[in-house]
């Protein structure tokens, strides 16, 4: 048998080229401590032609929130495809999320500072993010969607928004998080599926659906007024 892929181009190999040695520098440097420079340097090449395959330093960030991303889907879908019950399903996103995050905890400061802004292109919730933020939402939509605990409609369709602002509050906490492996993070973590479990009776009680569908609508507005802002 033949391979059907066609070979890389010189240039799509250096590209390839660049993007491995951002995300190693990435894990092992931090995001102050990694340059267009550096990485030239390593590479062979120079900052100009770096500068034609990635505009600049943030463009590689987002080639490394791709690559959690896309490794947080990988190591998901094995879980989800065992379980049909809504909460596990959600708390296996959520930890494996936390697991892809992990090789850079000691830099994640550096990361959090640069992203922190609103008009920061690597914003989590920034246009140029967007990529990768539709992988962990596509992870939840998958979690609810597959579970056998049936939702009312409304309800199942605004939930993985809700569920990614948690991901990213959690992920935020986790920066700060100095206890041993994260261990706060991942208690907290437990503590709030806890409640979504005890919560989710009342999401099927009628007189429940008018302010539960409110909260939802708030939190959805919260994401679009920081993109938009």
């Amino acid at each position: 048998m033949f391979s059907t892929d066609a070979p890389m181009t010189k240039s799509e190999r250096t590209r390839a080229q660049l993007r491995e040695i951002a995300l190693r520098s990435f894990r092992e440097r931090g995001y102050d401590d990694t340059t267009i420079r550096l990485i030239a340097q390593e590479a062979g090449v120079s900052v100009g032609t770096t500068h034609y395959h990635f505009a600049s330093k943030n463009h590689l960030v987002q080639e490394l929130y791709l690559d959690v991303q896309e490794g947080h889907r990988a190591a998901a879908e094995p879980g989800l495809a065992a379980s049909t019950d809504l909460v596990d399903r959600v708390g296996i996103v959520y930890r494996t999320g936390l697991d892809q995050l992990e090789p850079y905890h000691g830099f994640a400061p550096g990361f959090l500072s640069a992203a922190v802004s609103p008009r920061s292109p690597i914003n989590p919730l920034s246009d140029d993010s967007a990529p990768a933020l539709a992988i962990v939402e596509g992870l939840f939509r998958e979690a609810v969607d597959g579970a056998d605990d049936r939702l009312p409609a409304d309800l199942r369709d605004a939930l993985p928004q809700a569920l990614v602002i948690g991901h990213l509050l959690l992920a935020m906490f986790w920066v700060y998080d100095s206890s041993p492996g994260q261990r706060r993070t991942r208690l907290l973590l437990d503590r709030g599926l806890r409640l979504l479990r005890l919560g989710l009776p009342l999401a099927r009680l009628p007189i429940m659906r008018a302010p539960l569908r409110e909260l939802l609508g708030l939190i959805a507005d919260v994401r679009i007024g920081s993109t938009a802002g």
